[in-house]
């Protein structure tokens, strides 16, 4: 039996992962200016490019594990990027706010199932005894493309600007699309044999809840970090340490991530979630009381050491939690409720920031973050355990 990770289609998977979050990072970052530069939007508006995205994302993710069941993992796998990528495309002529808001709102209904076709096709190759270090290398992707997209989008659109990048970010799902097309057969393809029904267990999995249940508190955490990062550092007069914020955030779960899958395949769970809680309420502390470029470049150091590691050990026991035939189901139930964090935190935050100033919203959610020790307890209390 073959036990090795980095197989031939296990790598063009995760290269898949890593050109659609560069071109969804570096659209999160160009939209909102894009939107007030050349469409003459408000404010408002350019938050809500992302806001709308992020909506269709997450209505879509509890029907994305019946359409993979449905279809088959290949198949949704190629229809879902080439209609990422076409939808990428057609930015390019868009000149009014109102179209580009339904642009956004559809291709987050191809994103949320692409992502989620992606990591159950990814958990599916990697072997059983190695899944927690083989999902961490696969959500690797995901954290460079946090550096990646953001990076070349800011430092290129004043010198080729905003239509160039489209085009580039276009080829380069464009050469995604074209990898899942060679990626081999993953399962044997459904003949139509699922009916869609609006019933639970054809919406979630409920074996992947309760893990999902502690990454809904770690996604809420981590929103006020994608959100206000630079708003508070250019508060501090950090601007220009900001930008090297994520790049020392990312290189910290690099760093972490081959040690920590491997412990979490030897050892447990526990040996790499409870610290990784601790380091990430740490993190979310130490911002509360940085006032120098050196502090806030250690807090995005510890921040990554410890939430880089949640969400890949996180997803990896939704899936081991639930039947092997429902590793799409499993994973859309573990996002969909990630996704709900991020959203719900950003909100809610943004409405505590009018109230409180930055450092105490850390100081909040570096408390909340630390409540996930005691759901990720009681999720993994064993029948026997609970009725004791």
């Amino acid at each position: 039996m073959n036990e090795r990770i980095w197989t031939r289609d296990f790598i063009m998977i995760v290269l898949v992962n890593l050109f659609t979050f560069t071109s969804f990072y570096a659209l999160l970052t160009l939209l909102p200016i894009y939107t007030i530069d050349e469409l003459n939007g408000t404010g408002t508006q350019s938050g809500l490019v992302v806001t709308v995205f992020l909506l269709s994302a997450i209505v879509t993710r509890p029907f994305s594990g019946s359409i993979i069941e449905k279809f088959g993992k290949k198949r949704v796998a190629v229809i879902s990027s080439t209609g990422f990528a076409i939808l990428t495309f057609l930015y390019i002529p868009i000149d009014q706010f109102h179209t580009l808001l339904i642009l956004r709102f559809v291709q987050g209904i191809f994103f949320s199932i692409l992502t989620t076709v992606t990591s159950a096709i990814a958990a599916d190759m990697i072997p059983k005894k190695k899944r927690g270090e083989g999902l961490g290398y696969f959500v690797m992707s995901m954290n460079l493309a946090v550096v990646i997209g953001p990076f070349i989008a800011l430092n290129q659109v004043g010198h080729i600007g905003y239509h160039s990048l489209f085009i580039l970010f276009s080829i380069i799902v464009s050469i995604g699309a074209v990898l899942t097309m060679l990626i081999r057969q993953v399962e044997p393809e459904t003949g139509g044999s699922v009916v869609f029904r609006f019933t639970f267990s054809h919406l979630f999995e409920k074996g992947a809840l309760k893990t999902a249940a502690v990454g809904i508190i770690i996604s809420f955490g981590y929103s006020p970090i994608i959100s206000f990062i630079s708003v508070y550092a250019n508060s501090l007069q950090l601007m220009d340490a900001s930008s090297y914020f994520f790049i020392v955030f990312a290189a910290a779960m690099l760093a972490s991530r081959p040690f920590t899958g491997r412990l979490f395949d030897r050892v447990g769970p526990g040996i790499v979630i409870y610290p990784s809680i601790a380091l990430f309420a740490i993190g979310l502390c130490m911002l509360t009381i940085t006032h120098s470029a050196t502090m806030l470049l250690l807090s995005g150091a510890v921040i990554g050491l410890g939430y880089g590691s949640l969400v890949p050990c996180l997803q990896t026991l939704a899936i081991q939690n639930s039947p092997a035939h429902r590793t799409g189901y499993a994973t859309a139930t573990f996002f969909t409720l990630y996704d709900t964090g991020i959203a719900a935190g950003s909100f809610i935050f943004g409405i505590l920031v009018s109230f409180t100033d930055f450092s105490n919203v850390y100081l909040i959610a570096g408390i909340f973050v630390l409540l996930g020790m005691g759901v990720f307890h009681w999720s993994e209390r064993k029948p026997q355990e609970a009725k004791a």
